[in-house]
């Protein structure tokens, strides 16, 4: 099978197509023929040999981990999924994978693809959507009639955790660049906050969650936006002032697969309640243009693989 292959880390360069074997499911495995996979900033770190704490990415190695496709075959003590079911899936941090025609999805990795979405559309969702999921509800326990403040709002992220937000019942403060403002309150968000031009702890006061993917200065600037007892929710690590303050909770997540929830994301999806956003398809044999793109941090939404 065809599957885009990383020999070495490096830049958007190492990233090769080659023929490699395809895989064969094991015991609670699926074989799922990949018809889109989405690209993460993970995915970028991970290429670079910046992620091995994260990933353990060991050359050679094969990247992606969102996918969305077809259930080829079955591994044994598999009985939620059988062949010709389309899935979707964010596979394991530790293993990848989803640059490829064929890929290795655990069966407690996948949800049935909301029929709706086509594959584009499904695989922009897994990781980002679960990433907003675990870190606003498993660990902010964010309630209805909360505040959040979410940064990167039009991040991959930030575009699930402002309708994840929304459905909740909270009030949604997003921050972003100025011509990402009105796609941000059709997605559902409250305030916008043009991060170029306005300080937003000016704007975002008493808040009860922060949702932090960028850390440094934003991180530390978003204490003071928070409540007494808020929480904040760094992806990127925790630095020395949220170690330190004791006013508020501050924690870091990983994200991990979680079919149950996925499911239930599926279902929002289904309803229309959680919308994805793709700005940018590629094919595979294009993954290098697509990670240029994903570095240029001028992305709105998710970039997709499309796998003929």
């Amino acid at each position: 099978m065809k599957a885009v292959q990383i020999a070495s880390f490096g830049g958007p360069d190492v990233l090769q197509v080659a023929e490699v074997p395809r895989p064969v499911p094991a015991s609670g495995e699926l074989l799922v023929r990949v018809h889109a996979a989405s690209v993460n900033p993970v995915d970028t770190i991970a290429r670079a040999g910046e992620a091995g704490g994260i990933t353990g990415a060991r050359v050679p190695y094969v990247p992606g981990f969102d996918v969305s496709g077809v259930v080829e075959a079955v591994g044994p003590e598999v009985t939620s999924f059988r062949r010709g079911d389309a899935v979707f899936a964010m596979l394991d941090l530790r293993r990848g994978g989803g640059y490829a025609e064929y890929a290795i999805v655990k069966a407690s990795e996948a949800a049935r693809k909301p029929e709706r979405l086509s594959h584009r559309d499904a695989a922009s969702m897994p990781l980002t959507a679960l990433t907003a999921w675990q870190a606003l509800f498993d660990t902010a326990k964010l309630e209805r009639g909360q505040t959040v403040l979410i940064h990167a709002g039009a991040g991959g992220v930030g575009t699930m955790a402002v309708q994840l937000a929304k459905w909740k019942g909270a009030k949604v403060i997003a921050t972003a660049s100025a011509a990402n403002h009105d796609f941000l309150r059709k997605l559902g968000a409250d305030v916008v906050i043009d991060y170029r031009a306005q300080k937003f702890e000016e704007i975002a006061r008493e808040v009860d969650v922060v949702l932090d993917p960028i850390g440094g200065d934003t991180q530390r600037r978003s204490l003071g936006t928070l409540k007494d007892g808020g929480t904040l929710v760094s992806l990127v690590g925790l630095g020395g002032a949220a170690r330190s303050d004791s006013r508020v909770r501050a924690q870091a997540i990983l994200v991990k697969p979680d079919a149950a929830q996925l499911a239930r994301i599926a279902a929002l999806a289904s309803e229309g309640k959680l919308v994805p956003a793709v700005s940018h398809t590629f094919p595979l044999e294009r993954a290098k243009d697509a990670h240029v793109q994903s570095e240029s941090g001028r992305t709105r939404g998710k970039i997709v693989l499309e796998l003929r």
